[in-house]
């Protein structure tokens, strides 16, 4: 135990949460003197044109050095590899591959050069698995003002008025630009589109492409993000953490580091400005629609950087996910569960009970139309009553045609395990959908980090409130991915010569893959238990932070997250672990339980049950509590010296604020 405590302590150091009054404790990288710049890392900077080209400059190193003073001096003869330092200049650095990113991306390439960071394929990404569409205001019967109202009663009261306004106003001119850009949706035969009707929606107002609207999104963004000569994608890359440096009150963001996931090498991006959309964190929840890549990794970013986090006990559980259990072939197992859209209640479903029994009218005089919040509840209950593992979602009495052509996907997918969904009712339970709250935004998708916009589900821009109405997420992505266009133009063109002078080398201590350092045994073992613990976080949530929520299960979820989190760090450095090793299984670790804390923390102070946020023992809305939550950074906090890269941050305690964070 004293190892780990001396391990804990050089995490801290590393990121001078705990400052060491002798200079040489910090982690130092030092360039050799046959480094063709002469070991000055301003000379490097100035290899660099005056506006960043977007090149590869690689710097050898001759030492990566932990120095560390404890008792114990062997650990102070501890020398890791020695990295090879890579480094890539841009005017733009986008990390995400959904639509927030590549929409933005293909704007700011008209100014300057760009780097779209992706954790996996280009692809794969929230936006490809949304089936529903977009919802805008089209139908000359609709209005903005129904829009609004909308939203608003589906954000129980919670939605931030400005934005909400923002966000339907200049919806439909978001969409239009999608359709020129080549992205094909469905038309009546008539010629107009087709327009659905979606829980919560007042009139038809959603647009799609069949029952995969995102994929058809993703695939004329890619196209025209792969045509542009000033856009470099980087697949496989896991951004690790933010290059931040304190300024006075502020925090400024200069870049991030990435870990290529296949050749094992770090590679270190700096620019003008960072646009995060990384996306969602479902898998904080053993069940969810969310692909593998949705592990939290941008929030739990932020928050590390010390960036403002708003609203995060708004988790959504979609209500109608494929139930495994209930299909005739049960599938293998998967890390996501297929999504069954809001749309085909829409088009008509309706829910049963196993014993065939409509329900829904006795909780709602929507019935199957009411938004999800509502619904997800009226299945756990419908559930727990009747200790059964899954509902039924009925579609089967409209024509087959008619189903197969609004949903090919699902009605294909239902196929493959042995259900025809034109003649048998889907198995469905709630899942894990998306996160309502995030990085505090505010109208130009800034946050609270000068140099740092955000965009997309790893925002909270105040439109969702306390639930998400259906369709409204592409919505805000396309809507604030272009209002941070200008703003951060701007920003960029105002801060390139400071971002030259910066030196990177003593700011920011390079980390290492851990496969360079630790052998197969022991990476083995971390690998395993790693794993292990993420089942547990995930189930722990699962039992005491899901759909249906009280003080004393918040509190055991927190108490157990927190002795998790400690054995966890136990077992890595028992295995050689070291503060500035790196690796995807257990940076994700990090983040998850990072993301985990942040929702526990916010839900416990939300003394009200509101949207997606239930509670039993405050189980009615309290109008005094109609503010968001805030999480705010532990200032004030030490981070002059050499690294300013947060690996970890504590959860400060959430509170209910009438004012929005300073995002000065």
């Amino acid at each position: 135990m004293e190892h780990c405590s001396r391990f804990r302590q050089a995490l801290l150091r590393r990121n001078n949460l705990l400052r060491s009054p002798r200079q040489d404790t910090t982690c130092m990288l030092r360039f050799t003197s046959q480094n063709k710049f002469g070991g000055d890392c301003r000379k490097v900077q100035a290899a660099v044109d005056d506006f960043y080209l977007g090149r590869t400059l690689r710097v050898p190193v001759a030492a990566a050095c932990l120095r560390n003073h404890d008792k114990d001096e062997s650990r102070a003869k501890d020398r890791l590899p020695v990295p090879v330092e890579e480094t890539r200049y841009f005017n733009f650095i986008v990390i995400g591959s959904g639509v927030a990113g590549l929409r933005y991306a293909l704007e700011v390439a008209k100014v300057g050069s760009v780097a779209i960071v992706t954790k996996s394929e280009p692809h794969e990404s929230n936006t490809n698995y949304a089936q529903g569409g977009v919802s805008a205001v089209l139908d000359p019967s609709d209005s903005v003002e129904s829009h609004i109202r909308d939203t608003i009663v589906a954000g129980a009261f919670l939605c931030d008025e400005e934005t909400v306004e923002v966000v339907c106003r200049e919806g439909p001119e978001r969409v239009k630009e999608l359709m020129a850009m080549g992205a094909s949706f469905d038309h009546s035969e008539d010629g107009q589109l087709h327009l659905t009707k979606e829980g919560g929606h007042s009139h038809h107002r959603i647009v799609h492409a069949a029952d995969v609207t995102g994929r058809e999104i993703e695939r004329a963004l890619l196209t025209a993000v792969q045509n542009n000569p000033n856009i470099s994608f980087f697949e496989h890359h896991f951004a690790i953490d933010f290059l931040t440096k304190q300024e006075g009150s502020s925090v400024r963001c200069y870049g991030v580091d990435t870990l290529n996931i296949k050749s094992k090498e770090v590679l270190r991006f700096i620019g003008g400005v960072t646009m995060l959309a990384a996306g969602g964190a479902g898998h904080i929840y053993p069940n969810t629609t969310n692909p593998r890549v949705a592990t939290g990794d941008g929030v739990a970013m932020a928050h590390r950087a010390c960036a403002v986090i708003s609203n995060m006990e708004f988790v959504q559980f979609h209500p109608t996910a494929l139930a495994d259990e209930g299909l005739p072939i049960r599938p293998k197992h998967r890390e996501n569960v297929f999504l069954i859209s809001e749309a085909v209640r829409g088009a008509g479903g309706i829910l049963y009970n196993q014993s065939m029994e409509r329900f829904m009218p006795q909780y709602d005089s929507r019935w199957e139309l009411a938004p999800r919040d509502v619904v997800a509840r009226s299945i756990e209950d419908q559930l727990k009553k009747r200790k059964e593992k899954y509902i039924y979602l009925d579609i089967s009495h409209k024509p087959s045609k008619e189903i197969l052509s609004h949903f090919p996907n699902i009605a294909a997918v239902c196929l493959q395990y042995g259900l025809d969904i034109t003649k048998q009712p889907i198995p469905v339970v709630p899942a894990a959908h998306y996160m309502c709250g995030g990085i505090q935004t505010g109208l130009s998708g800034e946050t609270s980090v000068w140099g740092l916009y955000a965009a997309g589900e790893v925002t909270c821009t105040g439109l969702h409130g306390a639930n998400r109405l259906a369709s409204n997420s592409l919505l805000e992505a396309l809507v604030f991915s272009r209002r941070a266009v200008e703003p951060s133009i701007e920003y960029a063109l105002g801060v390139g010569i400071s971002h030259q002078d910066i030196d990177e080398a003593k700011e920011w201590p390079r980390v290492i893959e851990a496969s360079a350092v630790l052998d197969k045994f022991q990476l083995q073992n971390i690998s395993t238990f790693t794993a292990c613990q993420r089942e547990q976080l995930q189930q722990i949530m699962w039992d005491y932070v899901g759909i249906v929520r009280s003080t004393e299960r918040l509190e055991i979820a927190q108490a157990q997250l927190k002795e998790l989190e400690s054995v966890w760090e136990d077992c890595l450095c028992k295995h050689g672990w070291n503060p500035l090793m790196v690796n995807t299984e257990l940076c994700e670790m990090r983040n998850l339980i990072s993301v985990a804390n942040l929702v526990v923390s916010s839900a416990l102070a939300r003394q009200e049950s509101r949207g997606l946020h239930y509670t039993t023992d405050f189980p009615d809305l309290v109008e005094r509590q109609r503010f968001p939550t805030f999480i705010f950074p532990s200032f004030p906090i030490s981070l002059k010296g050499n690294s300013q890269v947060i690996y970890k941050m504590p959860v400060e305690p959430a509170r209910i604020s009438e004012k929005r964070g300073d995002l000065s």
